[in-house]
C-alpha cells in the first residue's frame, strides 16, 4: 500500500495573523503530514451581498471578509514550505486565485465541495491541467462524480483526478460520515478509474485511519493551534497533539494493509515451530507401509519436519529406515516413489 497523502487543513484559522499562519505550517510539518493547506477567497467573488444568515452565522459576506488569507502572504508561506518540506497548497475559490497559485508553482489543487459542482471554476482549474483533489458532498451521488469528470475532459483529455468523500456539516455527527459510501465507490469498479479519499470533519481523530483501512489515499483534516481561539473553524478542528496523533495512527495502518500475499511475516518466523508436523506412533521398521495406525501430527514444524498438512500423502507409502516412537518425520524418512 502506498502512502496516504495526508493535508493538514489549516483553512482560516490563520486569524489574518501573519505570525499564526507561520505556526501552522510548523505544526504540520512537526506533524509528519505531507501538505499544508490554506485557502484563497475574497469576500465579493464568493457571496453576494443580499446572502441571508445561515449556520448560526450573521452577515456572512462580513464574516468571510474578516477571516480572507491576505494574498501578498501567499508566496512567503509557500517559500517557507518549500524550505521546510512540506508542500504547500490552498484552494482557490475564483479564477484570480487559481493564477496566483499556478504562477507560485503550487503542484496541486484542491477544489471545494461547494464549489465542486460549479463548471465554471471546476473547468478553470482543471485548465490548469495540475492534478485535482475534489471533494464531493451534499448528496452527491456517482451520476454527479461523472459530470464533473466530464466537465473536466472538456479542457483536459488525461485529468489525475482524485474524489474526496465529505459531508459539509461542521462537526459531522459519526452517524452522518457514510464511510461505506466511499468504500462502495472504491471497490465497485472505481478503483484504477477514479481515485478516492476523505474530507473529514467529524470531531477528534478515530475517522481519518478507519477511511485509510477503507482504502482511502488521500485525508485531509481541519487543524488549530488552540480549539478555543475564535473564529469559525476553530471550535470543530483538531489541535497539534492530535494532528501528530492521526498522522500516527495512519501510518500504522497503511503498515497493518501493507502484506501483498499471504506468508511469514519477520515476526511470526520464530513461532512457526508451534504449528504441526507428522510424527511417528510406535516403534516401525525399514520398508513398513505408513498407515494411520502409526504416524500422527503433533508439534514442533521444524525446518526438515514433514507438516501436518501432507498427513495423508504419506498414506500408503514406506518407511526408509527403523524409527522409534514419537520421532519427528523427515522427508528422507519415506520412500516417495516406487
Amino acid at each position: 500500500m502506498s502512502n496516504t497523502f495526508v493535508i493538514a487543513e489549516a483553512g482560516a484559522n490563520h486569524d489574518r495573523k501573519f505570525a499564526q499562519a507561520f505556526r501552522l505550517i510548523d505544526v504540520a510539518i512537526k506533524s509528519g503530514a505531507d501538505a499544508v493547506k490554506f485557502q484563497t477567497y475574497s469576500s465579493d467573488t464568493l457571496y453576494s451581498k443580499y446572502t441571508p444568515d445561515f449556520a448560526g452565522h450573521k452577515n456572512i459576506p462580513e464574516l468571510i471578509k474578516s477571516i480572507e488569507l491576505p494574498r501578498e502572504w501567499q508566496k512567503e508561506l509557500k517559500l517557507y514550505c518549500d524550505d521546510n518540506g512540506i508542500e504547500f497548497m490552498s484552494t482557490p475559490f475564483d479564477e484570480r486565485a487559481v493564477d496566483e497559485l499556478y504562477d507560485l508553482g503550487v503542484k496541486r489543487f484542491k477544489i471545494a465541495g461547494f464549489e465542486s459542482t460549479d463548471p465554471r471554476l471546476v473547468k478553470y482549474v482543471a485548465s490548469t491541467k495540475l492534478p485535482l483533489i475534489i471533494s464531493l458532498g451534499i448528496g452527491t451521488d456517482f451520476n454527479t462524480m461523472v459530470q464533473i469528470k466530464n466537465w473536466i475532459l472538456e479542457v483536459n483529455n488525461n485529468p489525475d483526478i482524485t474524489f474526496l468523500h465529505c459531508n459539509n456539516a461542521y462537526p459531522t455527527p459519526f452517524e452522518d460520515i457514510n464511510l461505506k459510501h466511499m468504500s462502495n465507490m472504491i471497490y465497485n469498479g472505481l478503483k484504477g478509474v477514479m481515485k478516492f479519499g476523505l474530507s473529514d470533519h467529524t470531531e477528534g481523530i478515530l475517522t481519518p485511519p478507519i477511511a485509510v483501512a477503507l482504502g482511502a489515499e488521500v485525508i485531509e483534516k481541519h487543524y488549530t493551534i488552540d480549539r478555543s481561539l475564535s473564529g469559525p473553524d476553530h471550535p470543530f478542528a483538531i489541535e497539534p497533539d492530535e494532528l501528530k496523533e492521526m498522522v500516527k495512527n495512519i501510518r500504522l495502518v497503511e503498515k497493518m494493509m501493507n502484506i501483498k500475499s499471504e506468508q511469514y511475516t519477520k515476526s511470526e518466523k520464530g513461532f512457526s515451530m508451534a504449528r504441526r508436523s507428522v510424527i511417528v506412533k510406535g516403534d516401525v521398521k525399514q520398508g513398513d507401509i505408513i498407515t494411520k495406525d502409526n504416524i500422527t501430527t503433533k508439534r514442533p514444524l521444524l525446518e526438515d519436519s514433514i507438516p501436518a498438512v501432507e498427513y495423508y500423502e504419506l498414506i500408503g507409502k514406506h518407511f526408509t529406515k527403523d524409527l522409534g516412537d514419537d520421532v519427528i518425520l523427515t522427508r528422507d524418512d519415506v520412500k516417495w516413489i516406487f
